[in-house]
């Protein structure tokens, strides 16, 4: 699959998270979990469709992060056990890991 399909996808979800949270999330702490999940997801698959074409590796790695993020969070609101909150800082790492490279990719020009 290429980048900018995952990526489309990706921003489709969390469009479609983000809403579930607005309108048919079961509690407060579920809506903010979708709410959380889909903005990071929206952000960072904007970003990696921006720079797809500069810095691949990096692009992936925010897509994969954000999806391990925002999985996590969405599992939980649908139910999903609170353990899986242990894995949800595994993305945001990742997202981090993400930036920096991207960050040294345009450093070194």
């Amino acid at each position: 699959m290429s980048i900018g399909i995952f990526a489309a996808v990706s921003a489709a979800i969390a469009v479609a998270a983000g809403a579930f949270g607005a309108h048919g999330a079961a509690g407060q702490q579920e809506a903010e979990w979708l709410r959380t999940g889909g903005m990071y997801q929206l952000i960072h698959a904007v970003a990696a469709l921006a720079i797809m074409g500069v810095a691949r590796g990096p692009a992936i790695m925010l897509l994969v992060g954000a999806a391990i993020f925002a999985v996590t969070l969405y599992a939980m609101a649908l139910g999903a056990p609170r353990w899986l909150g242990a894995v949800t800082p595994i993305g945001g790492g990742l997202l981090i890991i993400g930036w920096l490279w991207a960050g040294w990719i345009y450093w070194r020009g």
